[in-house]
This record gives C-alpha cells, structure tokens and sequence, in this order.
C-alpha cells in the first residue's frame, strides 16, 4: 500500500496541479491571444500601465493609440490588458 499511496498521492497532486494552475492560465492566454488579433482601428482599449485611449493604427506587432486630443502613444499589441465598449471614453 505504500508505493501504491504514493503514486495515488502524486496523480492527485498532478491533478490539482492541473486544474488549478495550467488550465486556467491557458484559457487566459487563448482570450488574450483573441483579443489581440481583434484589435481594429477605432477600438477603445486599456494598456498593461492604465492608459485609456482609441486605436487610430494597427500593424503586426504595434499599435497607435490616442489618449487625448493629437497625443499618441505606441504601444506593443501585447500590453493592451482589455479592450473597452465603445464609448467609454466619453463617458470617462
């Protein structure tokens, strides 16, 4: 029974290991995957760092996006954290 235990004990830990750490940290990678290569012009999104803003460009990597009126930031596709409801920023 003592082998037996231990790897009994070991497929749990396996297990839980599973379901609560790698799961749902790739179901997290898969939407933000998505969300990524569903960034559009015109498109209001919230950065890693907490800039709110509208898209005015989109290339492979980069995207542009205006915080206020004629300033714009460049900012890696990778840092947008969540993209917002249209007409959030009015409301803001």
């Amino acid at each position: 029974m003592g082998v037996m235990g231990q790897v009994i004990f070991f497929g749990g830990f396996i297990l839980i290991f599973y379901l609560l750490i790698w799961r749902p940290q790739s179901k997290r990678a898969k939407e933000h995957k998505a969300l990524m290569s569903g960034l559009n012009k015109g498109d209001e999104v919230v950065t890693s760092g907490g800039m709110a803003g509208r898209i005015t460009r989109v290339t492979d990597d980069f995207i542009v996006v205006e915080v206020a009126d004629n300033v714009e930031v460049k900012v890696q596709k990778v840092a947008v954290a969540t993209a917002l409801p249209k007409g959030t920023l009015k409301d803001i």
